[in-house]
């Protein structure tokens, strides 16, 4: 899947982000023009602070948001157009999502095997192309008899895996995990993780992974995109971005990870971001980031970076991240004005 400028904003309106009618007024730009390429196969671990977009750029990749601009090629194919009807229900097909907060995507008024068969029903799959409900809740290690519960009577775990199953029961190629492991304590959600690389080993998955955990992604994402106020600030093979991030934002991320470890080998004096992240609804101009940036300087606040190329399949946006790769960049903190070069 190829990503192209894709922008999705949202108005007060709501008719107006489904694009019904014109309106007045600044739009919410949660995804504001993103380019990324997901090869099949592959584990690509979008992470960011909360308001940066991730979960929205998820939801509009499957559709469940509109999309306000830019292209999304599934195989080649602009998937733009297939917004409703047979053609979506046949995209969904191969494009699943794993929600964030299972037990609210699981109706409680029913049980766990009609959950599980729910999709081959709204896709009216033929009874001999599908999985039995036994099948898929061994797919995710657990017993048959959970089949009979209702989502209350499952704990976290059960629930996020009873997701992953229905998400993984139409046999899609892509498969949009919006925080796997989020209120699991560290024991279960590991083993979420564990089952989700054998899973993926065992059917070929691609993995859209979106996190806030950078510990999680370096688990086992192939490529990482770091993403800010709606926009991609820097992607690039995972080991590459761990060991030597060009932007200041993912070497802040990466160093206020609670794993000393993860940022271990990275030049320069240490970086503790400052501020919250902007509103979406009114983006600093120019460099996203200049606002919160202990390196800024007056181009930052003038002119967008435009994306440049570190290495094969590692993208930055910064002015500066020559210097702040190299560790000659000092933060505007330590100087007392604005960082020079």
């Amino acid at each position: 899947m190829s990503l192209r400028n894709v922008r999705a904003y949202f108005w007060e309106n709501p008719l107006l982000s489904l694009g019904i009618g014109r309106g007045s007024g600044t739009p919410t730009r949660a995804v504001d023009g993103v380019n990324l390429e997901l090869k099949r196969g592959e584990t690509v671990g979008l992470v960011g602070e909360s308001g940066s977009g991730k979960t929205t750029l998820g939801r509009t990749i499957v559709g469940l948001e509109a999309l306000t601009g830019g292209q999304i090629l599934y195989e080649g194919q602009d998937i733009a157009n297939f917004r409703s009807g047979a053609r979506l229900r046949r995209l969904r097909k191969h494009v699943q999502m794993i929600f964030q907060d299972s037990q609210a995507s699981l109706s409680p008024r029913l049980r766990v095997s009609y959950l599980l068969q729910e999709p081959y029903r709204i896709h009216e799959v033929p009874t001999g192309e599908r999985h039995t409900v036994a099948d898929l809740l061994g797919m995710v290690d657990l017993a048959a008899d959970q089949a009979v519960k209702f989502p209350h009577e499952l704990s976290g775990g059960q629930a996020k895996r009873i997701g992953i199953a229905r998400a993984l029961a139409l046999r899609p190629e892509l498969v949009i995990a919006d925080e796997p492991t989020a209120g699991l304590d560290v024991s279960a959600a590991a083993s979420i993780l564990n089952l989700m690389q054998d899973l993926q080993d065992r059917f070929g998955l691609t993995y859209l992974l979106i996190t806030h955990d950078l510990n999680v992604v370096s688990y086992f994402a192939d490529v990482i995109a770091v993403m800010y106020l709606g926009r991609l600030m820097e992607v690039g093979p995972a080991k590459e971005l761990f060991d030597a991030p060009a932007h200041p934002y993912t070497r802040a991320l990466l160093e206020a990870a609670p794993d000393p470890q993860t940022a271990r080998s990275i030049r320069g004096p240490r970086l503790v971001l400052s501020g919250e992240i902007p509103s979406p609804r009114n983006p600093p101009a120019a460099c996203r980031f200049h606002t919160r940036c202990p390196f800024v300087q007056p181009v930052c606040r003038t002119r967008d970076p435009s994306p440049e190329e570190v290495g094969p399949r590692h993208v930055v946006m910064c002015h500066f991240w020559r210097e702040v790769l190299s560790g000659e960049a000092i933060p505007s903190s330590s100087t007392g004005k604005e960082s020079t070069r």
